[in-house]
């Protein structure tokens, strides 16, 4: 089915601005700011003592705890975003009418094997899409729309990473070329996150420059992956009657909804 990519961005926002919507805004800036205060606290860890002082006034955030510790709540932030990218996945492409509520099978329903998939596959696709941007940038934003789906065959059709790989790079087909609007899109939203964060450094108050940048990435972030989902269901349900965002609530692709 060719996108439509009108549809595809008013359904994405319709789906973001629901009590599920603003759950998953909650979740991220929070998992965002877990992960920069974490990492902020083991840099300043490892550097002299006689430059840490001058330091923590530069990085922003900081708990007061060693850098073994930092290290090892950044470790267990990564792990939790991924569970987190599950939920979200899963969350976001039910029907609209069911995103007023936030039941637990979002994050029970073999949340194990999706996560460990969603890892994997994940390092895999982000050495490609990484490897293609050094390669003249064109085909890292080839590989990144052809694995736009990748999460959620993954979270949704509890596919194995290397069969949701090869599913996303078919449900593509035809359709990179607008997809590519979403990864540029993507990169946008990393540059005014970037340069907020900088200014706010720049103007000597980094810990309101964490806090700016985070909750503008997480914003955006969220309406984006509303986006990517819309544009997964419109492909996915190609019938006569066509798509208007209040599909059935059945399993895509028939996966199991057992524990």
């Amino acid at each position: 089915m060719a996108l439509q990519l009108d549809r595809m961005i008013s359904d994405g926002i319709r789906r973001v601005l629901t009590r599920t919507g603003g759950i998953l805004l909650v979740g991220l800036l929070a998992i965002q700011l877990l992960i920069q205060v974490s990492i902020n606290t083991a840099v300043v860890a490892v550097v002299p003592p006689e430059a840490a002082s001058e330091l923590e006034g530069t990085v922003g955030l900081t708990l007061p705890v060693s850098g073994t510790v930092g290290t090892v709540l950044f470790l267990g932030a990564v792990a939790l975003s991924t569970v987190y990218f599950v939920v979200l996945a899963r969350a976001l492409t039910r029907p609209v009418a069911e995103l007023s509520t936030f039941p637990a099978e979002l994050y029970t329903r073999r949340i194990g094997r999706a996560t460990l998939s969603m890892l994997v596959g994940g390092i895999i696709v982000a050495v490609s899409v990484t490897i293609g941007l050094s390669l003249l940038i064109l085909p890292g934003v080839f590989l990144a729309a052809c694995f736009l789906f990748f999460i959620f065959i993954v979270s949704v059709e509890d596919r194995g990473f290397i069969d949701a790989l090869k599913r996303s790079w078919t449900l593509s087909k035809g359709n990179r070329l607008k997809l590519s609007v979403v990864v540029i899109l993507s990169g946008v939203i990393g540059a005014v996150t970037g340069v907020a964060g900088t200014v706010l450094d720049l103007a000597g108050t980094p810990i309101v420059a964490d806090l700016v940048s985070n909750t503008i990435s997480s914003v955006l972030f969220v309406f984006l992956y509303g986006i990517m989902a819309a544009a997964y269901l419109q492909i996915q349900y190609d019938d006569k009657d066509g798509f208007d965002g209040s599909e059935t609530s059945q399993p895509i692709g028939g996966a199991a909804t057992d524990p």
